[in-house]
């Protein structure tokens, strides 16, 4: 009989061995895994309401996406796109370029993360326009890497003892009704760095995410992102959608952007892209895309053959499951059944959500000015015991709720009724009780 590792031996390798910068949310390790189901070292089962940060939109190993990377595998797994082309690649783009939004001539690259796609989305838009200025928001997560960090509007615990960071990027405040930001106080808050940091012939282009992911999972309203394209469109700037967390049916549309009738110049994708595979891409206008010489864009593993025909798997698997369809109703009866503990439990002061992206936020006594942080905490560790795996966002007062949009209605209750005994048990304390 084969003596196995347990979570806690693991645990103590890791820390001998593991940078102390890489943390990690649950103590626990995969042996293995399937659709929306994990199961660790110890055989425990977890049902996953994490999608490995909203990344297996498709399930765990879903047959297809193994099936497409097992052929690519017995072909070839690298040639360098830029060496020796391979056509799994322009596939791909032509497949991207053909479900984007708008009816312009549109054009595609591959690279292999998301903080990637943003630099050389930065770069793009640089080229094009002239200019060296961005424009992102308080909250925003973009990527880890500089120039992607300098964009990133959250300091701890991302940017804290890396700067500094690269120079003419400005942050402006993102419209949440929760924290009394509206849609004007935002444009307002763009109006106001054009009058007091930095022209706006020098802003090259505006990133935003149609879903504040890190942030909060604070959804756009329409008429800010219909405000955003026409101040774009008065000023020369480009308009980039972040969907690398809300693209590909996270939101119940192939692309966030689509619900708010909305053409982005250029839009980020990665997470749900590849099933699992590490890919990203930057799609847009051809002639923006266009902008940058020969030469100047590309990476060693970017558009890797196996991601590209995991990614190709994954958009067939979209539209043949109905995934948009499927994310819209999850998200309507997570955020139903969420709406139900709130009217029980007075520290959850908001509920909110678009397609699956769905959020729940913590208050003390439902002060919208106490976050809670150590409720969401407390939750996510004791849904953890109880076989729920969860991650916050915000303050840390926000529970994300990221499953596989694959997920059986079985396991979406099972999940969902976890959360709920979690909270009425932990609501024998005072700090959750309802209010009277």
């Amino acid at each position: 009989m084969v003596n196995r590792p347990t979570n806690r031996q693991l645990m103590e390798r890791r820390v001998g061995a593991i940078s102390r910068g890489i943390s990690n949310a649950h103590a626990v390790f995969a042996a293995k895994a399937l659709n929306s189901e994990i199961w660790d070292v110890e055989g425990k089962r977890y049902i996953d309401f994490c999608a490995g940060i909203a990344v297996v939109s498709t399930g765990h190993c879903h047959p297809k996406v193994i099936e497409a990377v097992a052929g690519q595998l017995a072909l070839y797994t690298h040639t360098c796109f830029q060496v020796v082309a391979y056509e799994p690649y322009v596939a791909l783009a032509e497949r991207l370029c053909r479900i984007a939004p708008g009816a312009q001539p549109t054009k595609a690259f591959l690279m292999t993360t998301g903080a990637e796609a943003i630099e050389n989305a930065i770069k793009i838009a640089r080229a094009y326009t002239k200019r060296s200025a961005i424009i992102a928001f308080n909250g925003a997560f973009h990527g880890r890497t500089m120039y992607s960090l300098a964009l990133t509007g959250k300091v701890d615990p991302y940017k804290t003892d890396f700067g500094p960071f690269p120079a003419e990027v400005f942050h402006a405040p993102y419209p949440s009704a929760v924290h009394g930001i509206t849609v004007e106080d935002s444009i307002a808050g763009i109006e106001k760095l054009f009058k007091n940091e930095v022209e706006a012939s020098r802003v090259a282009a505006i990133f935003v995410e149609p879903v504040l992911g890190e942030g909060g999972y604070i959804p756009a309203p329409p008429e800010f992102l219909q405000a955003l394209r026409a101040l774009c469109d008065q000023y020369g700037i480009l308009l980039v959608a972040d969907e690398i967390q809300t693209g590909i049916a996270r939101t119940g549309k192939m692309f966030a952007v689509e619900h708010a009738d909305v053409v982005p110049d250029l839009i980020t994708l990665a997470k749900g892209l590849g099933g699992g595979i590490p890919i990203s891409a930057v799609v847009g206008r051809a002639d923006v895309m266009d902008a940058s010489n020969p030469g100047g864009l590309g990476s060693t593993y970017a558009g890797n053959p196996l991601a590209c025909a995991a990614a190709l798997a994954v958009l067939d698997i979209v539209e043949e499951e109905k995934l948009c369809e499927r994310s819209m109703r999850i998200g309507e009866r997570m955020r139903s059944v969420l709406a139900a503990m709130r009217r029980k439990h007075a520290c959850i002061g908001d509920v909110r959500g678009l397609g699956a992206m769905t959020a729940v936020e913590f208050f003390h006594g439902g002060d919208l000015k106490r976050p809670a942080p150590e409720i969401a905490s407390a939750i996510k560790a004791q849904a953890a015991k109880r076989g729920l795996l969860l991650l916050t966002c915000g303050g840390g007062n926000v529970l994300r709720l990221m499953v596989p949009l694959t997920i059986s209605d079985a396991l979406l209750d099972e999940g969902l009724d976890i959360l709920a005994g979690v909270l009425s048990e932990l609501a024998v304390g005072q700090c959750l009780s309802a209010a009277a």
